[in-house]
C-alpha cells in the first residue's frame, strides 16, 4: 500500500495503526475498495447514477423516509402543493410507528448496501469492457433515503465527472418511481446551479434485457432445487410487483405493460430451461399468475392483490407456492417483511404447505454482469435515452416529466 493511499484511508477512518504491533489494520475489503476509488486523484470520465427509492438503513430513519415519500405527488397524489405537504406529513406521522416495527424485524433495509455493492462490482467490469470510457464510478442516489440525489451530485462534481448516466434501478418504467427520481434529479441540478456541470444520458428502462431475465430465472431455479424433485413441478409461481393506483394506470403509465413483458420473457426463458432438462424434477413448465402488492390507502389500485392471490390458490387446493418479486431488484421491506413474513403467515392459514420467495438480485454475479452490459450497450449506442422516454402519459401536464438536461448526444 502506497503512503498516499495509507494517508487517505486513515483520514477516512478505514485504517489505523495498532498500538501493539505498529501494523496498519483496516476495514473490510469491500469498504476499503470503495474508499480507495474515492481517494483516486484521476477524474471520473463516466459517472453512473444508481437511482432508486431507497429505504431506512436503520429503523430510526423510517419517519423522515415516509414523510418524503408521502409528500411526493409523483408517487402518491394527495392533491399536490400545500395539501400534499400537509396530508403527507399527517399520513407519514400516523404510519411511522407501525412501519418502524417492520424495519426493526428485518434489521433495517439492505437496499443501500446492495446498491453500493452492485455499483462497485459493475464498474470493475465496465473498466475492463470499455477502457475508452473509463474510469467509471457509481453514485447511489435515493429518492427518499440516504444518500439523497444532491449528495451524489456533489460527489460527482468533486470527482470531475464528464459524462453522467442516470441509471434507473427500476427495470420497468413508471412515473411513480423512475419518473419521480428523474424529476428530482432535474430539480436538484437547478437548485444547486449545476445545470451545465455534466453531460447527461439516461437508462430509463430495461424490462426484457437478457441478462436481467437470466438472473431472475436463475433465482427461480435455485429456489426450486431446495425442494424434493417430486415437489418442484407442483409449485405455482406468483410474479409479484409493487402495485400502483388505478388513476396512474388510467393516465397511460407504461408500468403495467412493461411488468407483463418481463413476466412473459421470464416464463419463455424458464420454459426453455425446462425443455432442455436443466431443472431436475421439472418436466413440464410450472403454472403462474401475476399479482400486485403494497397497496396504500382506500383508493382503487391495480389488482389482483398478491395476498388475495395466495389465499385463493390455497382455497383451491394449491399446496406449493413460490412468490417471485419481479419489479424489485434488491431485497427490502416489500420482500423481506411483506412477502417473507406477512404473506407466509397468510399462506399457512389457507393450507399452503410449501411457501417460499426468491431472493433479490442482491449480490448475484449474473445480475451484476447484466447491469454492466446494460450500461455498456447504452454507451455504445450513443443515444440519450430510450425511444419511449419522451412519450408522456396521456393526461400529463407536469413540466419536468420526460425532460433531459444538457444532453450528451
Amino acid at each position: 500500500m502506497t503512503a498516499s493511499y495509507r494517508t487517505c484511508l486513515r483520514g477516512l477512518g478505514l485504517l489505523r495503526q495498532s498500538p501493539l504491533s505498529n501494523k496498519f489494520v483496516g476495514a473490510s475489503t469491500a469498504n476499503v475498495y470503495m474508499s480507495i476509488r474515492g481517494c483516486s486523484t484521476a477524474k471520473v470520465k463516466t459517472g453512473i447514477v444508481m437511482m432508486n427509492m431507497g429505504g431506512p438503513s436503520v429503523p430510526e430513519e423510517t419517519g423522515p423516509f415516509l414523510k418524503k415519500l408521502f409528500q411526493d405527488e409523483d408517487i402518491i397524489d394527495l392533491g399536490g402543493g400545500k395539501a400534499q405537504e400537509l396530508l403527507g406529513d399527517f399520513v407519514s406521522y400516523r404510519r411511522t410507528p407501525k412501519i418502524t416495527k417492520q424495519y426493526e424485524e428485518i434489521g433495517g433495509s439492505p437496499i443501500r448496501k446492495w446498491t453500493e455493492y452492485q455499483g462497485v462490482e459493475m464498474c470493475k467490469l465496465l473498466d475492463k469492457m470499455r477502457p475508452e470510457s473509463a474510469p467509471h464510478k457509481a453514485y447511489t442516489a435515493f429518492r427518499y433515503a440516504n444518500p439523497p440525489t444532491e449528495e451524489a451530485l456533489a460527489e460527482m462534481k468533486k470527482d470531475g465527472v464528464e459524462h453522467a448516466v442516470a441509471f434507473s434501478q427500476f427495470p420497468q418504467w413508471s412515473c411513480t418511481t423512475s419518473g419521480s427520481s428523474m424529476n428530482e434529479l432535474w430539480r436538484q441540478l437547478k437548485r444547486l446551479d449545476m445545470m451545465d456541470e455534466f453531460k447527461w444520458s439516461l437508462i430509463d428502462r430495461w424490462p426484457i434485457h437478457d441478462g436481467f431475465i437470466d438472473a431472475v430465472t436463475k433465482r427461480m431455479a435455485e429456489k426450486l432445487l431446495e425442494y424434493d424433485e417430486e415437489t418442484r413441478e407442483k409449485f405455482v409461481f406468483i410474479f409479484s410487483a409493487h402495485s400502483v393506483p388505478m388513476k396512474v394506470v388510467e393516465k397511460g403509465d407504461h408500468y403495467i405493460t412493461e411488468v407483463a413483458a418481463t413476466v412473459n420473457k421470464v416464463m419463455e426463458t424458464f420454459s426453455g430451461k425446462v425443455s432442455a432438462g436443466e431443472i431436475p424434477g421439472v418436466a413440464q413448465t410450472n403454472q403462474y399468475v401475476m399479482a400486485w402488492q403494497s397497496k396504500v390507502g382506500f383508493l382503487p389500485w391495480m389488482v389482483p392483490n398478491t395476498g388475495s392471490a395466495i389465499k385463493e390458490l390455497g382455497k383451491k387446493g394449491t399446496r406449493n407456492v413460490m412468490v417471485i418479486p419481479i419489479a424489485f431488484t434488491s431485497d427490502h421491506i416489500e420482500t423481506l417483511f411483506e412477502i417473507g413474513i406477512e404473506y407466509a403467515e397468510e399462506a399457512e392459514e389457507v393450507g399452503i404447505q410449501n411457501f417460499c420467495f426468491t431472493e433479490g438480485m442482491n449480490g448475484s454475479e449474473v445480475f451484476i454482469r447484466a447491469l454492466a452490459d446494460i450500461v455498456s450497450n447504452h454507451l455504445d449506442k450513443k443515444k440519450n435515452h430510450s425511444p419511449q422516454y419522451k412519450r408522456k402519459c396521456l393526461t400529463c401536464i407536469k413540466p419536468l416529466c420526460r425532460t433531459l438536461n444538457n444532453p450528451m448526444y
